[in-house]
């Protein structure tokens, strides 16, 4: 039996008709399309699908949609705003805090979730709390970096997220070939 539900996901509104035991991870990514929070573990250990739900953080593989059924959901597609980076983005890019990207989008929003709750957490503060998001990639210290830069203010505020280019040199050869374009 479907269900109609209204999400409200970083601030826009979307009527979803869905199958009540629809997961939020599911219907973020399939439904809305918002792919950044991402399927790791299925069970709710690993923080890959963190989003912020009225203010909490929560585990999207294990909340069901009709459960947020009219409540605000922020998601990493939310973050930033007027096409500047947020400024954990921001600083999980200066600082090196992401390498494949497939925990990121959870880790930015478990420290925006913290952020939100103490401003100015120490860094063990930050180390208790992100030890809900694995990381298969680092030893976590780059994205303890990343987030203790912006707690101490040591982003840069002229910061420009730098596009690729759309041809690269070929040192060898001394010739440019097209590459891949990113928006």
């Amino acid at each position: 039996m479907k269900k109609q539900i209204a999400l409200k996901v970083n601030g826009e509104t979307h009527d979803v008709e869905m199958e009540a035991n629809r997961l939020l991870l599911h219907v973020l990514r399939d439904n809305l399309g918002l792919t950044g929070t991402k399927e790791g573990c299925s069970i709710g250990v690993c923080g890959a699908c963190s989003v912020i739900v009225d203010g909490r953080l929560v585990s999207s593989c294990l909340t069901l949609a009709a459960g947020c059924n009219g409540r605000n959901i922020e998601t990493i597609e939310g973050l930033a705003k007027d096409g500047k980076l947020h400024p954990l983005q921001q600083a999980f890019i200066e600082y090196g805090g992401f390498q494949c990207g497939i925990c990121t989008p959870g880790q930015i929003m478990a420290a925006k979730a913290l952020l939100d709750e103490n401003a100015n957490p120490s860094e063990e503060e930050v180390k208790e709390w992100m030890s809900g998001n694995l990381c298969r990639c680092t030893g976590y210290y780059k994205i303890l970096e990343s987030v203790m830069a912006v707690v101490d203010g040591k982003t840069d505020p002229n910061y420009t997220f730098r596009k690729r280019e759309t041809t690269a040199k070929i040192q060898s050869l001394d010739v440019y070939k097209p590459v891949a374009k990113t928006s």
